[in-house]
């Protein structure tokens, strides 16, 4: 693995105890330059998360707290008239920044989300008419609370679409619990992260991610993959191309960080599951679309 990339991993390892396999799978997506929504209760440690992958990579960033009054302006920015000049001045919003926390995402109105919606897909925003790049790179972490909690607005499709993976910490295992009662809040130990990386590093190394092999019996697995989830039976709907292009991207990107040009099935296998879970509705309700992603890997043939 990348030196400076596994330095990252166990200075964060320090911060959210046990959870390794998220860590990973994180940096993998914003390695892929994805957004990642991070969907759990409350108190599990989501924004220290997204925190700490900020400070490690170098990165300016901005925390978001969404609201249901909060309005694109707030996000996006404003126009500002100058009478003395007899001209507008845009005045950039928090979305500004290379690496952007959409706290509680779901508690903001529809009209909100979508507008955030451009931002993620193209890099940029319009405001009154004109469009403004967004720097490069420019990663979003999302969190959001489990929809039945009062005061949530489900996400639609296509802004759940526009998140390469959705990720879930859940509760940590007992030693890890025992060791932050033991040890105290992690958040105070954030200002003791050591960047590893700058933007520029960061960007260059997502070129190297782009640049990872794919053969054409790997592409062939996700194909197969991605054809199973649209068979009648286990999904409302199946998988998009979309979705399979960004099963190869965080593929390719979990082989660079084991330090391969290539793509094997394993890594396929490591970032199927949250590439793929909040794209898919099993058919009927009691099943678990993720325990049905986990089946396919497996019952389809990797050749």
């Amino acid at each position: 693995m990348n030196a400076q990339i596994q330095n990252a991993l166990q200075q964060l390892d320090q911060v959210i105890l046990g959870k390794e396999t998220v860590l990973r799978q994180i940096f993998a997506c914003v390695l892929a330059g994805g957004h990642v929504l991070l969907e759990d209760v409350p108190g599990v440690g989501k924004t220290t998360l997204a925190h700490g992958v900020a400070a490690v990579l170098g990165l300016n960033y901005r925390r978001v707290q969404f609201t249901n009054d909060m309005l694109p302006s707030d996000l996006l920015g404003v126009s500002v008239y100058r009478p003395n000049e007899g001209k507008f001045e845009f005045h950039p919003g928090p979305v500004f920044h290379h690496f952007l926390l959409a706290d509680e995402i779901n508690r903001a109105s529809p009209k909100l989300q979508s507008a955030l919606l451009e931002a993620m897909e193209e890099r940029q925003v319009s405001v009154d008419g004109k469009t403004y790049r967004l720097p490069k790179p420019f990663l979003v972490v999302a969190t959001q609370n489990p929809v039945e909690q009062i005061g949530t607005f489900p996400l639609p499709e296509s802004q759940l679409d526009r998140f390469m993976m959705r990720l879930s910490m859940g509760y940590p295992s007992a030693q890890a619990e025992k060791q932050l009662y033991f040890q105290g809040d992690r958040r105070q130990t954030l200002p003791q992260l050591q960047a590893v990386c700058n933007a520029e590093i960061l960007a260059g190394w997502m070129q190297e991610v782009a640049a990872v092999k794919v053969s054409q019996a790997a592409a062939d697995y996700v194909f197969r993959l991605v054809e199973a989830t649209r068979q009648p039976g286990r999904f409302v709907l199946g998988l998009s191309p979309r979705a399979g292009l960004a099963v190869v991207a965080a593929a390719k990107a979990w082989a660079f960080m084991q330090g391969r040009g290539h793509v094997l099935p394993d890594d396929v296998k490591a970032v199927w599951v949250p590439v793929a879970n909040h794209r898919v509705q099993a058919v009927q309700q009691q099943q678990n679309s993720e325990m049905l992603l986990k089946d396919l890997l497996d019952h389809v043939a990797i050749a």
